[in-house]
């Protein structure tokens, strides 16, 4: 099997006056096609992921041919935002507590009208507030247009903070982020108030392509997600985040699209749901926390911006873009999940899969 070889990672130069670029290569293939329904997108082409474990693109291929097969994956997009929260300190909680209320109630559109004179894209949604004795922190809620926003929200949030230190002199600097945002760790607040891009994709797989496609059962997986998905995630702790392997393909499709990689920390807390349609399997993903930009730092690269025109993301109205390269992105994701929970269906399918994939060893083979 052949691979593209792109540059990936510009590395800052050691101390000189000569800035010379060093990049990382990483092997990239096109998988597919996929087909995809959206209520604003129609879909079906190959889709670029670019990785080391080389198992990720015969499974999710395997993946997209039952799902193309079946009618499509289904996507829906809940909802998009980008946050940064800043942190205050303050007299006590109550002085804090009015200060919010201020904020929130009576001086919000003066807080929009701040996030305007600082950015031509970004648009303030809401604000949370949470405080801990003599500690404000608010958690700022922003749209951000086809950017992932991460820069554009902090200078957004460095206005506003500026501003809201000059309106309430009880109030003192403590810091630009206060992890209430939560940006690029584990946490529940992204899941329950949103960040990023929440897509869930929906597909129904009749019995028979199950059995040709997956050689499996459409019950055995099922039966599967819910005892390691679920029951395993809960014996683990895991929070919000009962699936399989989201972060496999979501840093393929991030490296491939010139994204933040560090967001699949939040990207990959999501859920694998299945059940029984008939004798069908229904198999949803959601994944409530998926950022992603067409435009911004990384997006400069050839190899980026050739793979964003193939899939359709560029050259569409502000926001849109960023719009479709989520559902794409989602969508592959449930191609290698459904393909992943099958190979597990069957014992030593998974090892077999990755000796002869990885290792080229025969089956049978010590090793």
């Amino acid at each position: 099997m052949s691979h593209d070889i792109f540059e990936l990672v510009i590395i800052y130069p050691e101390v000189s006056v000569n800035m010379s670029e060093k990049y990382a290569k990483v092997p990239m293939e096109w998988v597919g096609p996929i087909k995809i329904i959206g209520e604003h997108l129609e879909f079906e082409d190959k889709v670029p992921l670019a990785t080391y474990e080389s198992p990720l693109w015969p499974s999710t291929q395997r993946g997209a041919r039952v799902t193309q097969l079946s009618g499509g994956i289904q996507t829906t997009l809940l909802d998009e935002r980008m946050t940064r929260s800043v942190t205050f300190r303050t007299l006590n909680a109550q002085a804090a507590h009015k200060i919010v209320q201020s904020l929130t109630i009576q001086r919000f559109q003066e807080l929009s009208d701040v996030v305007t004179q600082s950015s031509r894209f970004a648009r303030l949604l809401k604000v949370h507030a949470e405080i801990l004795g003599d500690l404000l922190f608010l958690r700022f809620e922003f749209s951000t247009g086809d950017a992932s926003g991460h820069n554009m929200v902090t200078k957004a949030s460095q206005a506003l903070q500026t501003w809201i230190l000059q309106q309430y002199p009880a109030l003192s600097y403590a810091s630009i982020s206060g992890n209430y945002c939560c940006d690029k760790k584990v946490s529940a607040v992204n899941g329950i108030l949103g960040r990023g891009k929440h897509v869930i994709c929906e597909v129904t797989i009749p019995y028979k392509l199950c059995r040709r496609f997956l050689k499996t059962t459409p019950q055995a997986i099922c039966d599967l997600n819910q005892q390691k998905n679920y029951i395993g995630s809960i014996l683990a702790g895991s929070l919000r985040s009962a699936n399989a392997h989201f972060a496999n393909t979501l840093l393929a499709s991030y490296l491939a699209t010139g994204q933040d990689a560090a967001n699949i920390v939040e990207g990959s807390q999501g859920m694998t749901y299945a059940c029984m349609r008939g004798d069908d399997l229904y198999f949803s993903v959601k994944i409530p926390h998926l950022i992603v930009g067409t435009i911004g730092n990384g997006k400069h690269l050839d190899f980026v911006e050739e793979n964003l025109q193939r899939l359709g993301c560029l050259g569409l109205p502000t926001g849109e873009g960023a719009q479709r390269l989520a559902m794409v992105i989602a969508a592959t994701v449930l191609c290698t999940e459904l393909s992943l929970l099958a190979a597990q269906t069957n014992e030593g399918e998974l090892m077999d899969a990755h000796l002869r994939l990885e290792r080229k060893v025969e089956e049978g083979t010590l090793v």
